[in-house]
């Protein structure tokens, strides 16, 4: 029985979307998976500054710090603010003391200023593309934690892939890239059987239809959001990590809806299984075990018990020694600072996707 527990890690998130929340309605409404990117997402990369960028991360990474989560891997894209994009959202977590492991996601489907969601397997890498691979390895070069970001096969030219896989092992990093997420990315396993690395973080995996090397992480509430399906994260022999896909950073809601979507595919399973997923992002971070999370519970420390028992909340946080939340509020910035620069820098970003 334990009041605590050691610093929760986000296995997956996109910290632009921060901003998101009550944006204008799309000039569409989405009526595929496909069509939610394209009217909702790519037209808020496209729309990103680096200020927003900055603002959106210190009030994504806050947000996880007062739900316990002090480590972050985030995949971010932004086709008019590339460079630099990683240093902002770096300094943003620094600013708040939540670790990262950032990338950039490289794409093809942006030639100039035009977009497009049919890239073909043998279309030659864009200038965007390489604009973006280099905006990684200059990160990460420079002593950046990261690793190599790819958005998805679908959306990138074979060459495309090659040169991030030929560039990852030369790094001597992962590659950070969404794997079969909706049935236009299913044919992503032929694509990539002969690329992946142990060392990949492959997201999603919902529509994969092989095994392939890599981490798998999984984002059940995305996936229900998406009505993309059920991933079935557990038919394979990979390592499964939790992420939410930039769905805020509540690592023991995400655990708890895991697991009943996991309940109800399978009704052996345990909430164990997703206990498990959730520790094992630490392989990224080995660092939070030594983190202290104290919360409003007392038996936080077993599965069983955080599975039923909603509501529980953070109350105070340690890292490296340091009392960086206390009583839910953080203690080394100003949180109402943040909440008000990040609604400057929405309403300028809902203004850009309104017009």
């Amino acid at each position: 029985m334990s009041f605590t527990t050691n610093g929760l890690v986000c296995s997956h998130h996109h910290l632009y979307s921060s901003l998101a929340r009550g944006m204008p309605a799309p000039p569409r409404t989405p009526d595929s998976f496909l069509s939610i990117l394209e009217n909702v997402w790519w037209r808020l990369d496209a729309a990103l500054d680096l200020d927003m960028i900055y603002w959106s991360a210190a009030l994504g990474a806050a947000e996880a710090l007062c739900n316990g989560t002090t480590a972050i891997i985030d995949h971010h894209e932004s086709p008019f603010a590339i460079e630099g994009s990683l240093d902002a959202i770096k300094n943003a977590c620094d600013m708040v003391g939540v670790r990262s492991n950032l990338c950039y996601g490289i794409t093809d489907r942006w030639s100039g200023s035009k977009m497009t969601s049919e890239v073909s397997p043998s279309s030659a890498m864009t200038a965007e593309a390489r604009r973006g691979l280099d905006e990684n390895i200059r990160f990460l070069k420079e002593g950046g934690r990261g690793m190599l970001g790819v958005h998805a096969a679908f959306t990138c030219g074979d060459e495309t892939l090659a040169a991030v896989a030929d560039a990852a092992s030369q790094l001597d990093v992962g590659v950070h890239i969404h794997v079969a997420e909706g049935a236009e990315d299913s044919d992503a396993g032929a694509r990539l059987e002969n690329l992946a690395q142990d060392n990949w973080l492959l997201v999603h995996a919902v529509h994969l239809d092989r095994p392939l090397r890599g981490t798998l992480a999984h984002n059940p509430r995305s996936n229900m959001n998406n009505a993309v399906g059920y991933a079935h994260p557990t038919q394979w022999d990979n390592k499964v990590v939790l992420g939410t896909d930039g769905i805020g950073a509540d690592m023991l809601e995400e655990a708890r809806l895991g697991y009943v979507r996991l309940r109800e595919s399978n009704v052996t399973e345990t909430p164990d299984t997703v206990w498990t997923w959730l520790s094992n992002g630490e392989q990224f971070f080995p660092e939070v075990r030594h983190d202290v999370v104290t919360w409003n519970y007392d038996h936080v420390d077993s599965p069983w018990h955080v599975a039923f028992t909603p509501g529980i909340r953070c109350t105070s946080v340690h890292v490296n020694g340091t009392e960086v939340v206390r009583d839910g509020t953080p203690t080394q910035f100003d949180i109402e600072e943040v909440r008000a620069k990040a609604a400057e820098a929405a309403t300028r970003l809902h203004a850009r996707l309104a017009s």
